[in-house]
């Protein structure tokens, strides 16, 4: 297990990243309905009469405990993505491996909305930097179907090192797909972490001064 408690909140520069909870639902079925056609393509289709999350609140607050037990297992690490209050995505950190793995699998989506802003890559190195300093993993994955343009330009944006395609990974939206991997491990975050976070979220903010007043 990660040492220490583990922060429920990622700040980025602009990004905010938590759990979800009940209380997002509206939120989360605004977002998700208006962005079906933009997301499910990319999406494994979900398992016969289970109920959909967009619609039903009982069916999403059944997805947040699921969530939440990964948290408590060390499982997974899923976060909301929130750019000026509001949902715009998501981001997890999923089939969390320790022993001599030590690996996790990441996943994104993005209102299309706000697509093309930089949201997500400022997201993925702010997740970056609690798996390999927070949790103390290894190595972090990330499976993109090659003609999926907007998720490959983030690995590019960030130089993920590209291990090669992994022949009818995964079965998405009713069809097997071939994946392109992408990698990242701690010795390569040792080298490039203070780059990136330099780059995608910002050095911490000075320490305010505060001159004590003479009563």
């Amino acid at each position: 297990m990660a040492p220490g408690p583990l922060p429920t909140q990622l700040r980025g520069r602009r990004v905010l990243l938590r759990p979800l909870v009940l209380s997002d639902f509206d939120a989360w079925r605004e977002v998700r309905q208006r962005n079906r056609e933009w997301l499910l393509k990319w999406e494994p289709k979900a398992p016969p009469g289970q109920p959909d999350d967009t619609e039903s609140k009982p069916a999403f607050n059944a997805r947040c405990g699921a969530r939440e037990r990964e948290w408590q297992l060390g499982t997974g690490y899923g976060f909301g993505i929130f750019v000026e209050g509001a949902l715009a995505g998501e981001i997890n950190l999923s089939g969390v491996q320790r022993g001599p793995f030590q690996n996790t699998y990441v996943g994104y989506w993005m209102d299309e909305a706000r697509a093309g802003n930089g949201y997500v890559p400022e997201s993925l190195v702010t997740v970056a930097r609690f798996a390999f300093e927070d949790l103390r993993l290894h190595r972090l994955q990330v499976a993109i179907i090659p003609r999926n343009r907007a998720s490959r330009r983030v690995a590019e944006k960030l130089d993920l090192r590209e291990e090669g395609i992994a022949v009818r990974y995964l079965a998405i939206n009713g069809r097997w797909e071939d994946h392109i991997r992408y990698a990242l491990t701690a010795e390569e975050w040792a080298k490039r972490g203070k780059e990136l976070v330099d780059e995608w979220i910002g050095p911490p903010p000075a320490p305010v001064l505060r001159l004590r007043q003479r009563g």
